[in-house]
């Protein structure tokens, strides 16, 4: 039935984002229509999470080594705006997109399901 999520990064800077995941992130991607490109993404996961009023969502990226993965990102002028942290399910650290606002990078250390 479901065969795959569509998430949307929503920006003021677009452009400059799209150039991020294309140029630093290497994220390969189709032109969906009139100059609008869909980005191929690696496998994901979906959790929830309780909230004491409202509902929102959040993205972040995965990676199988977070320290490595900031220096890579950092080489490529990517601000790291939050430094690693040992959250018990994963390690977390922010790094900072084109347009000021902050994307989640995380190294599970938690069991990953497999897709359906």
């Amino acid at each position: 039935m479901i065969n795959g999520v569509h998430a949307i990064v929503f920006s003021p800077q677009a452009e400059s984002v799209r150039a991020f995941l294309r140029d630093v992130l290497g994220w390969p991607a189709v032109d969906a229509g009139e100059g609008w490109p869909i980005f191929a993404l690696p496998p994901a996961e979906l959790a929830v999470h309780p909230a004491d009023s409202g509902s929102q969502h959040e993205l972040y990226l995965m990676c199988d080594d977070i320290a490595s993965t900031l220096a890579e990102l950092k080489s490529k002028g990517v601000e790291v705006t939050r430094d690693i942290s040992n959250q018990g399910w994963g390690l977390l650290a922010g790094i900072g997109l084109p347009d000021g606002s902050e994307m989640m990078l995380y190294e599970p250390r938690h069991p990953s399901p497999s897709a359906p």
